[in-house]
């Protein structure tokens, strides 16, 4: 793709400046719209130009000025923008209308789209489990640690622009559009102005709007840009040039602020960066026909929760200029629009993909992060959240992408894409629960450690249980991909007698209520999985598992230390699973099917359990979650576990009880009990949840969950002879950097009393 550059010189308009014959011509338009003459009688057309400053969210204001400027019957005929101005500008351009761009913006959540928040649905199954563990992620290379370069590398905006200007897509150059258009970005290296009118429109424009820190800058040809504002955020001089008679200009740009309102670091850096744009802007001004100022005093270019305000705004500022742009639509010829078909073809048959830029990553590895085998036929949005999974590795700075037909009713999507070179990440976490107590998550990440499309992870979690977590993946996309997994998981906590009598203490030796039971389980396996259907992931490995469980609150060792050791056994097994999981948040889901299950066969143990007989063990979740009303949203999850053969080894046994943690191979969480109050070798659980969204990220919640637990409930008919227990809570939660916030108050019927729960950060 060709971009042309111009430097910040244009040409000079022959023309006079207009500033001091400002009342003069409006005065004469104004004339004119009123007098009996008809319009082919008029000696010649006005050219319209129409220039949108930059100004980040205050340049909602654009839209609703825009309308009024519809509304009058005004006829633009050529536009140059900058940021914000440039979007609004290009989609302008393309075609849509001023109201059909608002409906656009309204529709829109700006806050989720330039912060790349991605759908949970559009991840693989391995990104959403990594996104749900830490709460910092910090590049990490050569062991120092820095900063990201931005906040948002803008995929999101791109993938919304593309969809928006695919009618045009085939326009190189923008003199073609149904209204010609530019507009400014800066040049990264050389800090010069330059103009934009050749190329792929949506990279154009997302290069205009590319402002510092806030978004990645982007590579066109061999140069990199960033927002437009930095040099030129008001092009009166290139818009004239275009070869406009009247200029109409929207200007969002902020004035000089007095010292009362210089209180933040961000609002002076404002201040000191608009000293040079505010005194350019004297002879902008001077220079423009018709200057709209909408009233943005209140608002910062990061206001877009007041995008309604803002635009309407827009609106009252431009209807002060109404009796003008009536009197100028009255001196321009009626140019009828050419119909433009809008209704975006949702469907896309790909036949071919091109991948350009790739040296660490294969083609299978993208096509699999894409979610596309060829030739295929899948939904825009379908599309765009492939796209986003790809980008949610943090493997790419940048993935470029452009439809072309193919002439047999295809589309061809050739990708250009730039690996980041970043491999090694720190993350951190932290958590609390009622079992796990207090919980410190450090992680190094590295990827392409020994081949490409392959990543290492290993967590360290310090607190009152130390654990670890180690993690190799080579991920092949739809083929096959191969995976080993180690993790220490350890905890301890008071359970009563009954707890641990399957283990063989004999009640009439001891005087002791409860004990001091210590959990330890040491698990490392190695897997491979693929994807089928492109939503449901299967797998199949071999597994062992180390289980050692102790008590040092009774009984002497042959080492004569107070401990009675209840369990030191290796165990092997091969194990299969299947997750489908289309929840669009894990903690509060509001819509999406859940579906999770594992199955395990011990095939032979060393160790304490010289008893061992071959067993199997089996566990599956279902969850369906729906919205009932606006922020109220239902959760129905059912889950059960079962052990077939082997009834000598009791150290599988689920252990049921409590909220908060990370379930494991044993532990369930039932509302209404304290953490492991029973264990059985069966369970059943269902559980109904009402969440209601208070604000933004704040919740109050009811439910109720029911459940039985035994040993072999399927053959003493245990599972249907009566609910055994039963819970019911109500609580808050918060969504937070660090995870879910929780405090919830339980009640069980069986009980007769109630639980506190408090859980706090992600789970791990």
């Amino acid at each position: 793709m060709k971009y042309i550059q111009t430097q910040s010189k244009v040409r000079k308009s022959f023309r006079p400046e207009v500033s001091g014959l400002r009342n003069l011509i409006l005065f004469t338009l104004m004339f004119v719209s009123y007098s009996s003459f008809s319009q082919d009688k008029n000696p010649e057309d006005i050219k319209v130009g129409l220039v949108l400053s930059g100004g980040g969210a205050k340049g909602f204001a654009h839209v609703g000025a825009l309308k009024i400027i519809e509304e009058a019957g005004v006829r633009i005929d050529y536009i140059g923008g900058t940021s914000t101005g440039a979007f609004v500008g290009a989609l302008y351009a393309a075609g849509y209308s001023a109201v059909q761009i608002d409906s656009i913006f309204k529709a829109t959540d700006f806050v989720k789209l330039i912060q790349d928040e991605l759908p949970r649905r559009a991840k693989t199954f391995f990104e959403k489990d990594e996104a749900e563990k830490y709460a910092i992620t910090l590049p990490f290379d050569d062991f120092k640690m820095t900063f990201p370069s931005s906040i948002s590398k803008g995929q999101n905006v791109y993938n919304l622009f593309s969809k928006l200007t695919s009618h045009v897509n085939d326009v190189e150059d923008f003199n073609e559009l149904p209204i010609p258009f530019f507009c400014i970005a800066t040049n990264i290296e050389t800090g010069k102005e330059t103009i934009l009118n050749k190329g792929y429109l949506p990279r154009v424009v997302t290069a205009s709007g590319a402002l510092p820190t806030l978004f990645a800058p982007v590579k066109l040809g061999d140069s990199l840009y960033v927002d437009g504002g930095v040099t030129n955020n008001y092009p009166v001089e290139a818009v004239r040039a275009m070869g406009a008679d009247i200029i109409i200009g929207i200007d969002v740009q902020d004035s000089l602020k007095t010292r009362d309102h210089l209180k933040t670091a961000i609002a002076i850096l404002n201040q000191v960066g608009n000293y040079n744009t505010i005194e350019d802007m004297v002879d902008k001004r001077k220079k423009t026909d018709i200057y709209i100022h909408p009233d943005i005093t209140n608002f910062s270019v990061v206001s877009f929760n007041d995008k309604l305000d803002i635009i309407e705004n827009g609106e009252k500022e431009a209807t002060k200029f109404l009796k003008e742009l009536k009197a100028l639509s009255s001196q321009q010829k009626k140019v009828k629009k050419k119909p433009i078909n809008f209704s975006i073809n949702d469907s896309l048959y790909i036949t071919n993909i091109e991948i350009n830029g790739n040296k660490n990553y294969t083609r299978s590895y993208i096509l699999g992060k894409l979610k596309l085998r060829l030739p295929t036929k899948i939904s825009f949005n379908e599309f765009s959240e492939g796209v986003n999974n790809l980008s949610s590795t943090n493997n790419f700075q940048e993935i470029n992408y452009r439809f072309y037909n193919d002439n047999l009713g295809g589309v061809k999507v050739v990708f250009d894409i730039m690996e980041s070179d970043s491999k090694i990440s720190l993350r951190l976490g932290a958590h609390y629960d009622d079992l796990y107590k207090t919980a410190i998550l450090v992680n190094l990440t590295r990827k392409r450690l020994l081949t490409n499309n392959d990543i290492f992870s290993f967590d360290f979690i310090v607190g009152d249980n130390l654990r670890y977590n180690f993690n190799y993946f080579i991920d092949k996309g739809y083929y096959w991909s191969l995976g080993a997994h180690s993790n220490y998981n350890k905890f301890n906590q008071n359970v009563t007698l009954d707890f641990v009598l399957p283990e063989g203490i004999d009640p009439d030796n001891t005087e002791l209520n409860n004990l001091n039971f210590e959990y330890g389980e040491l698990t490392s396996k190695i897997y491979a999985q693929t994807f089928f259907k492109r939503i449901f992931l299967l797998g199949i490995g071999a597994e062992q598992k180390w289980k050692h469980y102790q008590s040092k609150t009774i009984g002497i060792d042959q080492n004569e230390n107070p401990r009675t050791v209840f369990e030191d056994t290796n165990y092997f097994s091969a194990f299969g699973y299947i997750i489908f999981d289309t929840f669009d948040n894990k903690f509060y889901p509001t819509k999406g099917f859940y579906f999770k299950g594992n199955f395990n066969f011990y095939l032979f143990a060393n160790g304490t359990n010289k008893n061992f007989n071959e067993f199997s063990l089996g566990r599956a979740k279902l969850g369906f979650a729906q919205t009932l009303f606006k922020k109220l949203s239902g959760l129905i999850e059912a889950e059960g576990g079962v052990k077939f053969g082997g009834d000598e080894t009791t150290s599988f046994d689920f252990f049921v009880g409590g909220y908060g943690y990370k379930e494991s191979s044993n532990l369930v969480s039932l509302y209404g009990y304290e953490d492991l109050s029973f264990r059985g070798n069966t369970f059943l659980k269902a559980t109904l949840t009402l969440d209601y969204k208070l604000f933004k990220k704040s919740h109050i919640n009811i439910a109720a969950n029911i459940a039985n637990v035994g040993d072999n409930l399927f053959d003493n008919k245990g599972w249907i002879d009566g609910i055994d227990y039963t819970g019911y809570t109500i609580g808050c939660g918060w969504e937070t950097i660090l995870g879910p916030i929780e405090a919830k108050y339980a009640y069980s019927p069986e009980r007769g009393e109630g639980s506190w729960y408090f859980s706090v950060g992600f789970p791990f």
